[in-house]
């Protein structure tokens, strides 16, 4: 079977990439696709550096869209046809007059974890103002759910199953930008991109706000390459792009913020 204890040597989310761990090891078995429940970002990145030393299965990440955040993973032997159709998940759309009592994304996932479920079992959430909002569940949630999310709040909702075409997901804005830095230290690089004083952005990175590649890095020292990304809890994400050395031995770095 699968190294185990070798492969989760140093990870950080382990209880998370054991349980893919033990399902990688399922579908080798049985020959059939097995699926994880929803990841976040940071633990997905792990289990994909993980699984990237193995050649006895593999893995299709999705979650409903291409900008998904929250994903699952169908997990199958190298040698039986994967794509993303597979992957099994259900869009349901969360109907109601937020005009008076606005909802953010914390209320609709409060709503639907008070029903009894748990947050492993659904995925991204997409806020639609004062008309509701989409979610990304697991399949054997979608009519539990549309006989009990009632209520967001103090608005009465109608929740059903909808096609994954009517998913109104909004492309994240874009913004390119240029700056020529000493190092390639990571409070410079961040400052510099999300438009803050160095000296915030140590705080931010020192309270654990900052994350790399969806790793949370405290040292503001750390560096950057060509391809990171550095996310900040509400502030949005941050991609590193070609770097070049100047003429006086200076960093210009192409960035692109995402808000």
């Amino acid at each position: 079977m699968l190294p185990r204890e070798e492969l989760l040597k140093g990870v950080e989310n382990r209880d998370s990439i054991a349980r893919v761990i033990d399902q990688a090891e399922q579908a080798i078995k049985t020959w059939e696709v097995v699926f994880t429940d929803f990841l976040s970002p940071p633990e997905l990145a792990e289990i994909m550096v993980v699984f990237s030393r193995l050649t006895e299965v593999q893995l299709v990440v999705w979650g409903g869209y291409p900008q998904a955040e929250r994903t699952r993973v169908a997990i199958a032997r190298s040698e039986i046809p994967l794509d993303q159709s597979q992957v099994a998940l259900t869009a349901l759309d969360i109907a109601g007059n937020f005009l008076f009592d606005t909802a953010t994304h914390r209320d609709f996932l409060g709503a639907m974890l008070a029903t009894g479920i748990v947050r492993e079992k659904t995925g991204d959430i997409i806020v639609l103002g004062e008309r509701g909002a989409q979610v990304i569940v697991v399949p054997e949630l979608a009519e539990f759910l549309e006989m009990n999310l009632k209520q967001v709040r103090s608005v009465p909702v109608k929740t059903q199953r909808i096609d994954f075409s009517e998913l109104k997901v909004r492309e994240p804005k874009k913004k390119e930008l240029t700056t020529v830095e000493a190092s390639l230290r990571l409070d410079a690089i961040a400052s510099a991109g999300f438009g803050m004083s160095r000296s915030k952005m140590v705080e931010l990175i020192d309270s654990g706000d900052v994350r790399v590649n969806w790793k949370e890095i405290t040292q503001a020292s750390s560096q950057l390459k060509t391809g990171d990304l550095i996310a900040i809890r509400s502030k949005g994400r941050l991609e590193v792009g070609e770097i070049a050395v100047t003429k006086k031995d200076r960093y210009r770095v192409q960035l692109t913020r995402y808000v």
